[in-house]
């Protein structure tokens, strides 16, 4: 074990890299001189180098060097001299550019829309995820309000089509996309499609929304 630790220290400090991000070399021995098995990661830790380990599941590779891709506990495969992280827990699902993603209408005013997603493509998600959905990425068609086409509590899909910011930018252009699920705006019964518009069929009311092929039967 000794062995192994000391080669793979030195060929740390020798990586050209070595000391570009992680200050001088005295901290960075500091630091890999603690590996061991069972050790707590998070996204980003420092595991080891690539002349030394092999990356295994739960890691990446950047300028030769292995860092956790997960939070998790570390295993030295010595032996075979691979390096791993397993989670604690199942992995939390991010929206990511092109993903389709299910979510509630929270707030929507006239140009833009704020989204609660609950869902990415089949999967719900147990963390918490808002979107942002602009008037000029809602239909091929001109769309004069936001108001004409969603309300606050409608059900949409929608897919993800910017990061920008950190805010995940959606779009409900395709036909698939748009409300799957709408509600009487006067009476909050459901509302039934008829051809182009939603009817409630408790009080008569007529609305306007912009709902996908297959409004109302979609499983969420």
């Amino acid at each position: 074990m000794e062995e192994y630790q000391a080669l793979w220290l030195s060929a740390a400090i020798r990586s050209p890299i070595a000391s570009r991000d992680m200050g001088s070399k005295q901290s960075l021995v500091k630091l890999l001189t603690k590996r061991q098995s069972g050790q707590f990661v998070t996204p980003g830790n420092l595991l080891g180098v690539i002349e030394e380990f092999t990356p295994g599941q739960g890691t990446y590779i950047e300028n030769g060097r292995i860092y956790a891709k997960v939070s998790g506990r570390t295993l030295l495969d010595m032996q075979n001299k691979t390096v791993s992280v397993y989670p604690l827990a199942r992995l939390v699902r991010i929206p990511k550019i092109g993903s389709i993603i299910t979510g509630q209408v929270s707030s929507i005013q006239n140009k833009t829309a704020h989204v609660r997603i609950f869902k990415i493509g089949k999967d719900l998600i147990s963390g918490v995820f808002s979107g942002l959905l602009y008037i000029s990425d809602v239909s091929r068609s001109y769309v004069d309000s936001l108001h004409d086409t969603f309300k606050p509590g409608d059900i949409i899909r929608a897919k993800v089509i910017s990061e920008k910011n950190r805010t995940f930018h959606l779009s409900t252009v395709d036909k698939n996309l748009g409300v799957l699920y709408a509600y009487c705006s006067q009476c909050g019964e459901f509302l039934q499609q008829k051809r182009y518009k939603l009817h409630c069929s408790a009080c008569g009311r007529i609305e306007k929304r912009r709902f996908a092929g297959d409004y109302g039967e979609a499983a969420f």
